[in-house]
């Protein structure tokens, strides 16, 4: 058995709740030894929030397959102790805002000096600089300067607020991954790092590309719920079942469509799949009287064997139980708590949870021991509760 694409590389996690400990996570499910690094007092916010009972599976989902160390960076001896551990390092990551970890004394330069093949990852909100980089956001607010929030809903209403989380994964989580993982193989080829600053404002816009497309056209975005993957077009949409359900429609190309209108025998609308406007409202209006007239289960039977990219829009409860999705094994159980698997397969690298997500502080003598720490001098920083 090969070893796990980075087996070896060796990772300080800093982060909380989302972003971070997501992106680590991916890392510590490719074989990297993730040290997730928390103050002795609360730790990880995900710990605790959204808790059922004095327990929350947040804090499950996304730090399996690392090791815990607790650590206050507000004593001396917290702060060396970091240190000692960053000689050896070849991946930190932090999510503090701009500026923290250097009043701490644990910063990209600080690392560097002892460290010059470290690859510091930062990940904020509006990045390292910019009149916005000191102030507080959330996921809601990177999107909404980004522009991204004002496309999203149907015409005519206000911007629907996502269940998903774009900014922090796209940008927290795995714009960060690529940024980090290119300075890993620079470090390796070349023997110093890399500092890598990731916005996760800056990520959502970067990716922003339908709307960018509109104002470099017309010099404006188009309105939410008007344009071609919105609203505009018939042929890609989302229309009511008989029982308050969905379809997912996406027949744009024109052998779909032609195959959509064959199906449901309606060969009459066949020249309209790039119908817009008004005719393209007309279109859709018929569109929503046929799929109206049976269940979603009904028309999931028609279209199943039928490829012209009809799907039915499925509530996650049925996802998880999905003979696609359960195929490619994407749900595991990992320390009883059913969880995503990684979202790519790589040859020789069966997906594996070495050890589910872990209590605070659970190998502080097991990583500090590795790091050439002796038994005294360890009973002392538990002695001075920096651990």
């Amino acid at each position: 058995m090969r070893p796990p694409p980075l087996d070896g590389l060796r990772v300080l996690d800093l982060t909380r709740l989302l972003p971070g400990p997501l992106a680590t996570m991916h890392l510590g499910d490719l074989g990297a030894d993730v040290i997730k690094i928390e103050d002795p007092g609360g730790g990880d916010y995900a710990r605790t929030a959204g808790a059922v009972h004095g327990k929350t599976s947040y804090f499950e989902l996304v730090n399996r397959n690392k090791r815990s160390l607790t650590l206050d960076l507000k004593q001396s001896a917290g702060v060396a102790a970091f240190m000692r551990l960053a000689v050896h390092a070849d991946v930190i990551v932090e999510g503090f805002r701009p500026g923290v970890v250097d009043k701490l004394g644990v910063g990209y330069q600080a690392v560097a000096a002892i460290n010059p093949r470290i690859v510091y990852c930062a990940i904020t909100g509006y990045g390292q600089d910019g009149p916005y980089r000191d102030r507080a956001g959330h996921d809601l607010n990177y999107l909404a300067y980004s522009g991204l929030l004002d496309q999203i809903g149907v015409a005519g209403g206000a911007p629907a607020i996502p269940n998903f989380q774009i900014g922090d994964l796209l940008g927290g989580s795995l714009s960060a991954l690529i940024g980090l993982l290119a300075g890993v193989v620079d470090a390796r080829a070349s023997g110093r790092g890399r500092y890598v600053d990731v916005s996760m404002t800056d990520a959502v816009f970067a990716h922003t590309l339908f709307p960018l497309l509109a104002v470099l056209d017309r010099g404006h975005a188009v309105p939410r719920g008007e344009d071609l993957l919105s609203g505009g077009m018939p042929s890609y949409g989302v229309y009511a079942t008989s029982d308050g359900r969905h379809l997912a429609v996406s027949a744009m190309e024109p052998k779909f469509w032609q195959t959509l209108c064959a199906t449901l025998d309606r060969p009459d609308l066949r020249p309209f799949v790039f119908a817009t406007g008004a005719e393209g409202q007309r279109i859709r209006g018929e569109l929503e009287a046929i799929f109206a007239r049976r269940s979603l289960a009904e028309w999931t039977a028609v279209f199943d064997g039928v490829d012209c990219c009809v799907a039915p829009v499925l509530r996650l409860e049925e996802s998880v139980d999905n003979a696609q999705l359960r195929a490619r094994e994407m749900i595991v159980e990992v320390a009883g708590v059913k969880q995503f698997a990684p979202p790519f397969k790589i040859s020789e690298h069966p997906f594996a949870a070495r050890h589910g997500a872990p209590a605070a502080g659970e190998h502080n003598a097991e990583i500090l021991g590795e790091a050439g720490f002796s038994a005294s001098e360890i009973a002392a920083l538990r002695a001075q509760q920096v651990i």
